[in-house]
This record gives structure tokens, C-alpha cells and sequence, in this order.
């Protein structure tokens, strides 16, 4: 991200993911992680902690996978970029907040494990990624860079 708009957080879920789908079809999913930070008060020898609260959005593939994989008390490593989002109350205030739009969602394996099952890749159009031919500019259907790239 050249826009200097990166953040990076490592909590656990405050919620299960909720998925929901745009009129369009788009899936997006949204969920609630909880960091805390904990450290020593140097007057008092006390040990404090707060914790910060974030919303997290994902879309498309990832909002599917987030949905289905994570749940409440999940530890993750989220990885994206800060949205402000503004909306008007039927009382007519003016509300916003800050969220975070998703690029990648991971399990944390410090206290955990997990499996990993990968995902068939489908084109948009339901057939299978693999094999079959590409349209006359040699692009990916959709203008996905990463078509045709395996994700590990």
C-alpha cells in the first residue's frame, strides 16, 4: 500500500463474523477484535491494561472464508486499511466511525492450531480457475490480477 493507509492489529473476535451479501451478490462480512495492550505503571509497580475495541470489514472470497473459519474468541492477525464511514441517524445526527477494510485475515498459531483447506478457485462466472481458455487481451476475467495465482 503506497498510500501510506496500512494498519496491522493482532486480537481476538468480540463476535462471529456476520456475512451478508450487496444487492449485486458481493459478500461482506463484518466483525468485532479486541486488543490489549498491558504494561508495568513504573510509580506504582502495578500492572495495567487497556484494551481497544475495532470493527472490521471484509468483501468478497475473504468475507466468505472469515465467515465460515472464524468465531467469537478467535486470535487473528488482521491486515488492511482505515475507512471512515459516515451515516445519517432517522433523527437526522450525523454519525461516523473508523474501521478497518480487510486485506487479509490469519489464525494466530502462538496459542493455537489450525488446518488449512484450500478453496477451489472458481472465475465469475462458476466454472473452475484451472484450465479453460482466457478472453483476447490475455487479462483475468474481472481484471483480478491474482486469477490465476495460487494462494500458497
Amino acid at each position: 500500500m503506497s498510500n501510506g493507509n496500512h494498519v496491522s492489529i493482532i486480537g481476538n473476535l468480540t463476535r462471529d463474523p456476520e456475512l451478508r451479501f450487496t444487492p449485486s451478490g458481493q459478500a461482506t462480512a463484518t466483525f468485532g477484535v479486541a486488543v490489549n495492550r498491558r504494561w508495568q505503571n513504573r510509580q506504582t509497580n502495578e500492572w495495567e491494561e487497556a484494551t481497544s475495541f475495532f470493527d472490521v470489514v471484509c468483501w468478497a472470497q475473504l468475507a466468505e472464508n472469515a465467515a465460515q473459519s472464524l468465531t467469537k474468541g478467535t486470535r487473528v492477525l488482521v491486515s488492511g486499511r482505515l475507512d471512515q464511514r459516515s451515516w445519517e441517524t432517522p433523527d437526522k445526527e450525523r454519525r461516523s466511525k473508523i474501521e478497518i477494510t480487510a486485506d487479509e485475515v490469519a489464525p494466530s498459531l502462538r496459542y493455537a492450531t489450525v488446518t488449512i483447506s484450500k478453496n477451489e478457485r472458481r472465475s465469475p462466472d462458476g466454472a473452475s480457475a484451472y484450465g479453460g481458455a482466457r478472453n483476447a487481451s490475455n487479462e483475468p476475467p474481472g481484471g483480478d490480477p491474482y486469477y490465476d495465482e495460487e494462494p500458497f
